[in-house]
């Protein structure tokens, strides 16, 4: 994970030569991701909120930024999970923190702090950061996997477990659950409800 975020904050690897296209912090990226948000404002008349897993702030972004400009009113929440949700201190301190990151099964979202090329960004189009517990992804795991026959890794699940907390707020609210990468031996562990 550490290696990985190194490369998000120094926007490349020595060992890889060629364009770096930030998975977060680019606008072709965020303006893709920003397709969602125009999918979900279209198809969804009723919609009132929209909750979507936060790694390095790219996929939120996009999606806040469309749904704002297509429907001003529908409000958007960012997901993490306790020990690893960065973008919620930053939000109570108004800056960038760090944190003492957690490693979870939750891999997928969660790191020591937000990136400082998207905090402006998340900053301004997100309405704040719903925290989840581990038991609570967990928990939407197994109901994703029980009622949709979905496999969601734990930081696309972790959108549906803050839908179901209530602090999205009243009326429709949709979660978006991006991501299937899950060990298969870790996924089992969560099905059969024991600790991965």
């Amino acid at each position: 994970f550490d290696r990985w975020w190194r490369v998000l904050e120094e926007g490349g690897h020595p060992d890889l030569p060629g364009a770096f296209l930030h998975p977060c912090a680019s606008r072709p990226m965020i303006a893709g991701d920003g397709t969602i948000g125009l999918e979900l404002a279209e198809d969804l008349p009723e919609l009132r909120a929209v909750v979507v897993p936060f790694g390095g702030g790219g996929l939120v972004s996009g999606i806040a930024c469309a749904v704002r400009a297509l429907r001003p009113e529908v409000r958007v929440y960012a997901a993490e999970v306790e020990g690893a949700a960065p973008l919620a201190a930053a939000l109570e301190a108004g800056h960038p923190v760090q944190i003492g990151r957690q490693p979870s099964f939750v891999d997928g979202i969660g790191s020591g702090t937000v990136l400082p090329a998207m905090w402006p960004l998340v900053s301004s189009v997100l309405d704040g950061s719903i925290v989840v517990s581990l038991a609570q992804v967990a928990s939407a795991m197994r109901l994703l996997a029980a009622r949709a026959r979905v496999v969601a890794e734990g930081a696309g699940a972790a959108a549906l477990a803050a839908a179901l907390t209530g602090q999205a707020g009243e009326g429709p609210v949709a979660a978006v659950i991006s991501g299937g990468n899950i060990d298969p031996a870790t996924f089992a562990a969560i099905l059969a409800g024991r600790r991965p």
